[in-house]
């Protein structure tokens, strides 16, 4: 359920925002991955993690930029929720990766739940498609496929704590598609809030990269 209120939630801030400020709403998964970890399966967070996550917050502000008459709030905050969603759903992948599930039937039964939850969509609500847009279709079919695949095995192996950096090099994807693409140019206070989440992920990886450094030369000792 998590998930596919994830993938909705994405697929409408898509539609509605710039690429790169829909992307990176989407991104605040990791974060919100951390706070479930710490109320699902009691991984401690730690005062530097904890910063982090305020800092993503933050950054996220300068992203939405929510104003009383601003026309785009409502996309924003449906991404943002979109990254919730999506950083439940992850938690609850390390949950059943713990329990021994095995990657490829939680991403089976993920991508079931999915498609029976949209086909009374799909009936009353069908467009014929061109043989390009069929082609475009499969293609995104494929590509999210590959990412589903690796981030399900990502946080069946590993805290969320550790691994949630590597997933903001999306944002340098989307940012590069859409400006090559579409002609969106993301504004300065977007990229103020694109810097100040991923400094804050990266800060907190190299953290952690310390922190079991620590752990290991204690370990040896």
């Amino acid at each position: 359920v998590f998930g596919a209120m994830g993938i909705f939630c994405n697929f409408y801030a898509v539609d509605h925002l710039l690429l790169a400020d829909a992307s990176m709403l989407n991104k605040m998964s990791p974060f919100f991955a951390i706070i479930f970890s710490f109320l699902i399966l009691q991984e401690k967070i730690r005062p530097v993690q904890a910063a982090a996550v305020i800092a993503a917050f933050i950054g996220s502000l300068f992203v939405i930029k929510p104003t009383v008459m601003g026309m785009s709030l409502f996309p924003s905050v449906i991404g943002l929720i979109g990254g919730m969603s999506a950083g439940a759903a992850y938690t609850l992948v390390r949950l059943l990766g713990e329990r021994g599930e095995k990657g490829p039937f939680i991403v089976f039964f993920f991508s079931m739940f999915t498609c029976i939850l949209v086909v009374p969509y799909l009936i009353f609500f069908y467009e014929p498609m061109t043989l390009k847009q069929t082609g475009i279709l499969l293609m995104a079919g494929l590509a999210a496929a590959g990412g589903q695949f690796s981030i399900t095995a990502a946080y069946c192996c590993a805290p969320a704590r550790e691994i949630s950096v590597y997933d903001y090099s999306q944002i340098l994807f989307s940012a590069g598609l859409g400006f090559f693409l579409f002609g969106q140019i993301p504004d300065f206070l977007s990229w103020i809030g694109y810097l100040v989440i991923i400094g804050a992920a990266v800060g907190m990886f190299l953290h952690n990269q310390r922190q079991d450094k620590k752990e290991r030369q204690e370990n040896r000792a």
